[in-house]
């Protein structure tokens, strides 16, 4: 996944690189309320530097990219871009000024052109006939054309973007600020959505804006990432720069070190011993066996069809799925009913698909275990008091308040409640997709650690997660997944590791 650039790259105009900082912020404090977000942070990011900006959710990274952007005005503390003072009032000054976010959602017009999406704001005019002002169109397309070369996209920019993946139009954003010459990028989680062809890709481009001399503000939760890609790192804790480090002298234990204040927990690498049986699907081609005791992961490219297999041994597939369960009975899931039945639970992808959003936590954690505190006709509200309690503690859900609205929690609290309502169930199988997606390194150490504690406990658990490094931490096997069928197979006693899955998943292409 090195930032490496081939030599098909075509060069980026941007400004020349230069040793001078691009972005230097002293002091710069914002309070929300009785919430200090930022306390006096000092951050500089150089011309032709990839700075990383880490910490947990609630550090302050959000906060500090937001007042860089013109979205948030700064309580105290001063902003010089390129050498001089300024002020953002608005997203729009700070395009003008020359800073840029690309955020994790990208904001496209998708019935509109790739062209006019790149050229939106700025569109080429020309007048017909002399006089009735129209879009120049050749003109549009052929310098959007120009523009994708530099990042070496080739596509009819004449068709709408929505045919275009997330990665292309990511590009197509990057191009559209390169275009309004733009001297400094924020790059929010940039590769949350893509899959390892698209990540290389990505970075590709990331060593030409940087050799171009462009400077680059680079967040992510994907600590692998921060340690290959960044020249530099600050890490934000409770709003405070905790420390600054140069590359090559941070490793992701360092860092982790440094977000939470512990040290990272040790993952053993040794084979783990499996118990009995409990799930196996009936059919006829590589069928999934999972075991008591294990952790089965699924790694497979984007349109594999990893999401749908575990989807499907929850009954919430497009066809119903057979499988055999520990005493050897064969049980049709039709839908979720069935599988929750048979003990097993899912934790989705889309956490808005495991949780009702309006509803508080508490009812989020009862809704599937309300025959544990109760009958049809009454809860017993102490027992059901006493199992949300236990479930929160267990999960260190925050805020400590049964009562709060779901949807206002961090992604990373939203996943706990999620796995809170399967734990309270006693289910003996969990189905986990992207479980630790969007969210921080705290709560994906948290999410890890309950994952171990339920297979200790003889649970087990199935893992579908494009995160191939943890794939390689938490899973005793891997399965590689392509057109929705099981073609390869990665063991931890054969030494298991990012690098092995990522070659096993390129044997499949």
């Amino acid at each position: 996944m090195s930032p490496s650039v081939g030599p098909e790259s075509r060069s980026i105009s941007s400004p020349a690189a230069v040793d001078h900082e691009a972005v230097r912020v002293r002091a710069l404090s914002k309070s929300f309320g009785a919430t200090q977000a930022l306390h006096e942070v000092d951050f500089t990011v150089a011309m032709g530097e990839i700075h990383a900006l880490v910490g947990e959710n609630g550090a302050g990274k959000s906060t500090l990219i937001r007042i860089l952007s013109g979205i948030h005005q700064a309580d105290s503390g001063t902003i010089d871009v390129a050498g001089q003072a300024v002020h953002f009032g608005s997203p729009r000054a700070a395009i003008a000024g020359g800073i840029v976010t690309i955020p994790q959602e990208l904001r496209m017009v998708p019935a509109l052109s790739i062209a006019e999406n790149l050229m939106l704001g700025s569109l080429p005019m020309r007048r017909r006939f002399g006089i009735v002002p129209a879009i120049d169109r050749p003109r549009m397309n052929a310098e959007a054309r120009a523009q994708l070369a530099q990042l070496n996209l080739d596509v009819d920019v004449r068709e709408p973007i929505r045919t275009l993946s997330f990665a292309e139009q990511q590009l197509v954003a990057i191009a559209k600020a390169l275009r309004r010459q733009c001297s400094v990028f924020i790059l929010d989680e940039p590769t949350a959505a893509l899959e390892s062809r698209e990540i290389d890709r990505l970075f590709s481009v990331l060593a030409q804006m940087k050799a171009a001399g462009t400077a680059i503000i680079y967040i992510s939760h994907r600590l692998d990432e921060i340690v290959s890609l960044a020249d530099r790192c600050t890490v934000l804790r409770d709003g405070r720069v905790v420390t600054v480090c140069e590359k090559g002298q941070f490793s992701i234990g360092d860092l982790i070190e440094a977000m939470t204040g512990r040290a990272a927990a040790h993952e053993d690498s040794a084979a783990r011993p499996h118990g009995p049986e409990l799930l196996a699907e009936q059919v006829a081609r590589a069928p999934i066996s999972l075991c008591a005791g294990q952790t089965l992961g699924i790694a497979g490219l984007l349109g594999s069809g990893a999401d749908l297999k575990v989807r499907g041994l929850f009954g919430a597939g497009p066809e119903p799925v057979t499988v055999r369960r520990a005493d050897g009975a064969t049980v049709l899931l039709r839908q979720p009913g069935d599988a929750i039945a048979q003990g097993i639970g899912l934790v989705p992808g889309t956490r808005s698909l495991g949780l009702v959003m309006n509803q508080s936590v508490r009812d989020n954690i009862l809704l599937p275990n309300l025959f544990q505190i109760g009958s049809i006709f009454k809860i017993d509200r102490s027992r059901a008091d006493a199992l949300v309690n236990e479930m929160m503690d267990l999960m260190d859900i925050r805020p400590r308040r049964p009562e709060v609205r779901v949807g206002s929690l961090s992604g990373g609290n939203q996943q706990k409640v999620i796995l809170a309502k399967w734990l309270a169930r006693r289910v003996s199988v969990l189905l986990l997709d992207e479980p630790t997606h969007g969210i921080d390194i705290a709560a994906k150490m948290h999410v890890h650690a309950l994952i171990r504690r339920f297979t200790q406990d003889g649970g087990g658990v199935l893992v579908s997660s494009s995160d191939l490094g943890e794939l390689a931490r938490l899973c005793d096997s891997v399965l590689a997944m392509r057109e929705r069928q099981i073609i390869g197979r990665v063991e931890r006693a054969d030494g298991m590791n990012e690098a092995r899955l990522r070659a096993s998943l390129e044997r499949t292409r």
